[in-house]
């Protein structure tokens, strides 16, 4: 049975019991936002209203309003076992309408720069490979409820990520560097494995493997749980640094103005959203 998924790491739930249904609005049902690094995601949570938090697994949860939309704050975590972990929480506690994964990445397309924004089209694991019954190698995960292989790239929500495009077009985004360029933000394909690629020649591979535009350690781990459970989910990165020798030094210098500008885009598409 085809699903209709609706992607930007935004998640929206309904394969479960109480999850909203497809074509059917759940109001007040909340947009779970979530991010690995407690810089991405301190400043959403520091300016949610009517807050409440929680804790649930050892995870804290800040939930409220947010640009009048109903909202679940959380960080995941670094790698994709937590980001998984996290993803799989939100969603059954708090059966959300929709998740935004949002946060820092490497670049990898070589006309991108620290500043710019991706949001994913799709997303794809790059360290995960195996073996068919028929001696095949193939990139596809497995879904481990039906058992049916899942895409090798999950792609985005078609509503949410045109959503999130209307967005970019008028949000304000702050240069990495005083008096710099405005950083650009474009629709492309982001990465996820468990390593922070800090190689020239590894970003070679990854774009010419991937045709990837980014690599971070989370969002294809996150795209998965919310494809299998049938809920919409899209993922926004803002790139710290290039990936390559350079990127340890890059990510500690831009990394706070990366982290906010992913929040502010993720604001402006709260702004957008329907109600």
């Amino acid at each position: 049975m085809k699903k209709t998924l609706v992607v930007f790491s935004l998640i929206l739930v309904y394969a479960c019991p109480g999850f909203a249904q497809p074509g059917k609005k759940a109001p007040g049902l909340p947009i779970a936002i979530l991010g690995a690094f407690d810089e991405e995601v301190r400043l959403l949570q520091a300016s949610v209203q009517d807050k409440k938090e929680s804790t649930v697994g050892g995870i804290r949860f800040v939930s409220g309003t947010l640009n009048g939309r109903a909202v679940v704050v959380a960080e995941t975590g670094i790698g994709k076992v937590n980001a998984a972990m996290t993803t799989t929480l939100a969603l059954v506690q708090f059966r959300p309408a929709a998740v935004l994964f949002t946060g820092i990445a490497g670049g990898v397309n070589p006309d991108l720069n620290p500043g710019d924004l991706v949001i994913a089209r799709s997303t794809a694991h790059h360290d995960y490979e195996t073996v068919t019954f028929d001696r095949k190698p193939s990139r596809q995960t497995r879904n481990a409820a039906t058992r049916q292989p899942n895409p090798a790239f999950f792609p985005a929500d078609s509503v949410l990520l045109r959503y999130a495009q209307a967005a970019a077009g008028r949000v304000q985004l702050e240069p990495p560097q005083p008096g710099g360029p405005r950083p650009r933000v474009t629709t492309g394909i982001v990465v996820t494995g468990d390593q922070f690629i800090s190689s020239a020649a590894k970003v070679a591979q990854l774009r010419a493997g991937f045709n990837a535009d980014a690599t971070e350690m989370e969002g294809a781990a996150v795209a998965q749980v919310c494809y299998q459970q049938g809920v919409p989910c899209l993922v926004i990165r803002s790139l710290s640094d290039k990936a390559d020798e350079n990127a340890r030094n890059d990510m500690l210098s831009f990394y706070k103005t990366a982290a906010r500008n992913s929040a502010a885009l993720v604001m402006a598409i709260l702004e957008k959203l329907p109600q």
